[in-house]
């Protein structure tokens, strides 16, 4: 990658949008699931599957499910994405309404 595609895709990267919205994982082996909710739900896979690698994930349940199974049981799901005009004092609330009702649906943890 040259200087000048180097500092368009830091360009890009700087311009993106948020992406609020709630996520599963789930493991293929066991069946067990476990929900979250992020700011940026697009590059949360990135993050817990880097902190999994490391054995360095804050969720016990979720680490030792990726110990004993492997990576390659486990595939991140997007339930639930807001809407970019969703109202900023309502973001909150309203990720964690939707990630609690993903979780009884699924019968999941909370990550």
């Amino acid at each position: 990658m040259d200087r000048q595609e180097r500092k368009a895709a830091v360009a890009a990267y700087k311009e993106r949008k948020p992406a609020w919205g709630v996520y599963a994982i789930i493991c293929a082996a066991t069946g067990e699931a476990w929900v979250g909710s992020s700011l940026r739900v697009d590059t949360q896979k990135n993050r817990i599957w880097f902190e999994l690698g490391l054995g360095k994930s804050p969720h016990a349940a979720l680490q030792a499910a990726w110990n004993q199974h492997g990576g390659s049981v486990f595939r991140f799901e997007e339930l639930e994405r807001l809407r970019e005009d969703f109202p900023e004092l309502e973001r909150d609330d309203e990720l964690k309404k939707r990630q609690a009702l993903w979780q009884s649906r699924l019968q999941a943890s909370a990550v």
